[in-house]
């Protein structure tokens, strides 16, 4: 008979708990890398701190500047790893977004949220939100990061983001529209890369993660249609992977975007024969190259 410190009483996709409180994660800590000067793509990259309590940071991404006078789009992006996994500075995110940010001409601020345990639900979309609302105080140029002020065009902003990036991007977009933003920033679009939103196996695991959360109804994890109806942006981009346990939630959230009055477009697009955030375990591989080029597309033509 196993002892109360071995018995396990919940477990999830990512993590389990036993009876003692603790808990053991399936996965190891992910390793973070410092940013660099990349000679081959022209794309110099490095952190800022954006709150000390809370603690929120971010990896900025400036692509080669052929030309000092001309504004650059900016994406601001969002992590994905289950809201208790990964990092804006681990090489997959990096290599991924320092890609998008040389190929679409775009300068990149990807936002290093509070991770679930140290810092539970909600504190992923607090942080993601006072990373947002900072990146927008440069709007008018004398912000206290110098590329911003320097070289974006606030009147060019998208927001994107993978798994639960994605959910929190949706969550962004849907405080621009309710909140607003300082004048003069203009969230064009959101990318929302097989995004988690309620309807799964994986719905207790966000309750367990979020001590505060409102049910399965909690718009966070589904999103209420008044929230949908006036989301903050013009367009919306996304994917889903044919063989996701995600992909039926993404289609459903296109949907119901389209239901909900809201007056932009929506396209999506679906990875055939692919897995979830495949593009990330594998980038070179064709379908993760079609991935990515339509993201950066999306940045580029808009």
């Amino acid at each position: 008979m196993a002892s109360e410190s071995n018995e396990v009483v919940k477990e999830f996709r990512f993590f389990k708990v036993y009876k003692d409180g603790r808990l053991e994660f399936f996965m190891p800590p992910v390793e973070k890398i410092p940013p660099s000067d990349d000679p081959s793509t022209g794309v110099r990259s490095r952190d800022v701190v954006i709150s000390l309590d809370p603690p929120v940071s971010a990896r900025i991404f400036l692509p080669r500047i052929s030309d000092p006078s001309l504004k650059l789009p900016l994406l601001f992006y969002v992590h994905g790893g289950g809201f208790c996994m990964q990092s804006a500075f681990s090489r997959q995110y990096h290599n991924f977004v320092s890609t998008v940010a040389a190929e679409a001409g775009a300068i990149a601020v990807s936002v290093e949220y509070g991770l679930f345990p140290s810092r539970p639900i909600p504190a992923c979309y607090e942080d993601s939100w006072a990373a947002l609302r900072w990146v927008a105080g440069h709007a008018g140029g004398d912000g206290a990061e110098p590329w911003l002020n320097e070289h974006a065009d606030f009147g060019r902003v998208f927001i994107g983001g993978d798994s639960a990036g994605g959910n929190i991007s949706h969550t962004l977009a849907a405080r621009v529209g309710s909140m607003g933003l300082p004048q003069g920033v203009k969230v064009v679009g959101a990318i929302l890369v097989h995004p988690y939103f309620g309807g799964t196996e994986d719905d207790q695991m966000w309750l367990y993660m979020c001590p505060t959360n409102g049910g399965l109804s909690d718009p966070r994890l589904k999103p209420a249609k008044e929230d949908l109806a006036r989301l903050g942006c013009e367009k919306v981009l996304a994917f889903v992977a044919e063989k996701d346990h995600l992909r039926e939630v993404g289609i459903w959230y296109t949907k119901e975007l389209k239901k909900s009055g809201w007056r932009g477009s929506v396209e999506l697009v679906e990875n055939v024969g692919e897995e979830h955030c495949f593009h990330l375990r594998d980038p070179k591989c064709e379908k993760a190259v079609e991935l990515k080029d339509k993201f950066v597309s999306f940045i580029k033509h808009n």
